[in-house]
């Protein structure tokens, strides 16, 4: 009996530490493996690739958000205030306080700043648009106006701004479709995009010009992205790369994907910059809609390993292309806050970033410092 006792006794031991080492194992990617990985941020580790940016507001400027901002990046974009309803909300009217506020953060802090964005059919003030009798203008009194808000802005931030979102979002959903059928391109036709590269070149030839779209890595939108590139490259239009949104899930993009969107872009001549990124927990949709009664929105275990799987994939990805890719930015700073909580499921809360709610580096922070994924 004494040694029967025994023998389940030290069983029991080691069925014990085999499942601390399990567990170990299993978490081994939120750990970090020594002090240096707690000492140095995503700027450090990605030094010798690509620059790593986020998408701040002037709330985001002081306190732990901006502690975190100054050891973890060294590129920021601003996430609304530069837009033209925020910077130009009133023909001829510029509220200047918030941008400039994000400008001197980074001046001020040695970090380099993109400028998001200069045309976009949303976030665009109706009077642009319209006559004084609220009548649609002509093309030549739109193009002019579109000149002199990109003259007037980028003028401004010549010199501070090292790259520009120029046109944001021109293709269409609608496979079926080329152009996006906004009000730019009722109006103008497809001439909006080319002016206002020409626009924004002519007020900062230093400047990096950038086209900004979404979905890009899905075969049938990128094919029409490039055609879109492809033209204005032919025509001698001053652009210098693509930014690919990269709103991503768990579920695409796949390696395969990912891979050949660069590929096919950068064999344009043209730099790649990842300009907002982030991971929702949830499948794509694009229509708003309420919450589903019952429908979670816990992040699981379960889903933290699936989002660090991911992170990982995408950064191996990026490190593989260093010579195409200048920069990746993430859309917003942590879980705290992010546009994804609100959109497109109202009441649900989604945990897409690198950060969680308390500031603390998630599974797939690890992951993505983690060079050993090859």
């Amino acid at each position: 009996m004494g040694k029967d006792y025994k023998f389940w006794k030290f069983m029991g031991a080691l069925w014990i530490c085999s499942s601390v080492v399990l567990y170990i194992n299993s978490c081994s990617a939120q750990i970090p493996a020594n002090r240096d990985q707690t000492s140095r941020g995503l700027k450090d580790f990605y030094q010798k690739y690509f620059s790593i940016g986020v998408a701040v507001s002037s709330k985001n400027l002081s306190g732990d958000e901006a502690k975190l901002i100054k050891k973890q990046f060294n590129s920021i974009t601003a996430e609304n205030a530069m837009k033209m309803s925020s910077l130009q909300p009133r023909e001829g009217q510029f509220y200047w306080i918030e941008a400039d506020s994000i400008i001197n953060f980074g001046l001020n802090n040695n970090i380099k700043i993109r400028g998001h964005n200069l045309c976009w059919h949303e976030q665009t003030p109706d009077w642009i648009f319209q006559d004084k009798d609220g009548k649609e203008v002509s093309k030549v009194v739109l193009l002019q106006r579109l000149k002199e808000h990109i003259t007037t802005v980028v003028n401004r931030y010549k010199g501070k701004v090292y790259a520009w979102d120029v046109v944001n979002e021109a293709i269409d959903d609608n496979p079926s479709h080329y152009l996006r059928d906004s009000k730019w391109y009722k109006i103008c036709g497809e001439d909006f995009i080319a002016k206002a590269f020409e626009f924004a070149h002519a007020a900062d030839p230093d400047a990096k010009l950038y086209y900004n779209d979404y979905n890009t890595e899905r075969p049938e939108k990128r094919d029409r992205i490039y055609r879109l590139l492809k033209d204005l490259k032919e025509k001698g239009i001053p652009i210098d790369g693509i930014g690919l949104q990269a709103h991503w899930s768990l579920q695409e993009p796949t390696e395969k994907q990912l891979t050949a969107a660069i590929e096919k872009y950068s064999s344009l001549g043209l730099k790649i910059q990842f300009t907002e990124v982030d991971m929702s927990i949830y499948p794509w949709e694009k229509e708003r809609r309420e919450r589903k009664s019952g429908e979670s929105d816990q992040f699981t275990l379960a889903l933290q390993r699936k989002q660090a799987a991911q992170y990982a994939m995408v950064f191996k990805v990026f490190r593989k292309f260093k010579a195409a890719i200048t920069n990746v930015t993430f859309w917003n700073i942590s879980d705290r806050y992010t546009w994804l909580d609100e959109y497109p499921v109202k009441g649900r809360k989604n945990y897409p970033l690198l950060f969680d709610t308390n500031l603390e580096p998630k599974k797939a922070y690890w992951e993505v410092i983690n060079f050993k994924n090859k």
